[in-house]
């Protein structure tokens, strides 16, 4: 296998695990989503320590805590992630999975959109298109449903912004996010610690706590999965095969969840559609150019 398919292997693995975990979080949803939110956190702390150990990056790990400024950044991207999560937990327990799958396909039009107004970054003719289209589809169900779509912007700003700050990071992705959940853990831990003196628990059997643990899966597995693809393959590619996150995720909410799909959903979900086509077009056309020009060009 060469290195190419190994990456387009891994960026698939990552994006199936992705794409299902709505089926994970659903099976414990008996438990609150900030109390599911901070197991997250807190195993998948431990997972990255142990990756870390394995990997002998624990002094790379300890000195990343050794810069206040960069702390500061990576502690406003901890608070974008866990605000991400967070909203994305909620939407499956709440039966929203269908607006949750709209916010992670409008989440690249926003992340152009902000690197327009914080970089100065241009749209091209057919971003302009594809983020006009996206903002058809938020109006269409405003108007149709009378309350604009919040969760799927909600989402998409906050994955946005997240992806803003890291931009900004001199820091790898998997380093960063385990970095952001121990700065998170002291928030999930006495978040725990106040609900358990409370009372109010509701993961408290061998069984719940078990298969909370598992969510650390769903964080650092296909993290680690995507690094490992995108060091293997051009970043049209890892963009586009990225969209089988939300589309699995679409496909559960409408299969296995059974949401409604009403005339509002059947009108804006095709113009999201349409303009996630012509962002695709527009990365495969930027990285075909990127890649005729001359390395001193680059």
């Amino acid at each position: 296998m060469t290195n190419e398919m190994r990456g387009v292997a891994a960026i698939v693995a990552a994006c199936t695990i992705w794409g299902l975990s709505g089926l994970y979080f659903d099976g414990i949803s008996h438990v609150g989503p900030l109390e599911v939110l901070s197991h997250r956190v807190i195993w998948s702390l431990a997972f990255f320590i142990l990756l870390f150990t394995l990997q002998k990056r624990l002094p790379e790990f300890r000195a990343a805590f050794s810069q206040p400024r960069r702390l500061g950044r990576i502690g406003l991207a901890a608070i974008a992630v866990s605000a991400n999560w967070f909203g994305y937990i909620w939407a499956i327990q709440n039966g929203h999975a269908t607006e949750a799958s709209m916010g992670y396909y409008i989440f690249p039009l926003v992340a152009v959109a902000m690197g327009y107004f914080a970089f100065g970054e241009r749209f091209s003719p057919l971003q302009r298109t594809a983020i006009a289209l996206a903002l058809g589809a938020v109006l269409v169900l405003t108007l149709q449903l009378g309350t604009p779509p919040w969760i799927a912007l909600i989402l998409a700003a906050s994955f946005g912004t997240y992806g803003l700050i890291k931009k900004a990071l001199p820091l790898g992705p998997v380093l960063s996010v385990g970095v952001e959940t121990a700065l998170l853990l002291p928030l999930a831990l006495g978040f725990l610690i106040w609900q358990g003196t409370a009372g109010r628990l509701v993961a408290v059997t061998p069984g719940d706590v078990a298969y909370l643990m598992l969510s650390a899966g769903f964080t650092g597995v296909p993290l680690v999965l995507f690094s490992y693809a995108s060091r293997r393959l051009a970043y049209a590619t890892l963009g586009l095969v990225q969209y089988m996150n939300p589309t699995l995720q679409f496909v559960i909410a409408m299969i296995y969840f059974g949401e409604p799909f009403g005339p509002a959903q059947a009108l804006a979900f095709p113009l999201i559609w349409a303009g996630v086509a012509l962002y695709c077009v527009d990365l495969w056309r930027r990285d075909r150019a990127a890649r005729r020009l001359p390395p001193a060009q680059l």
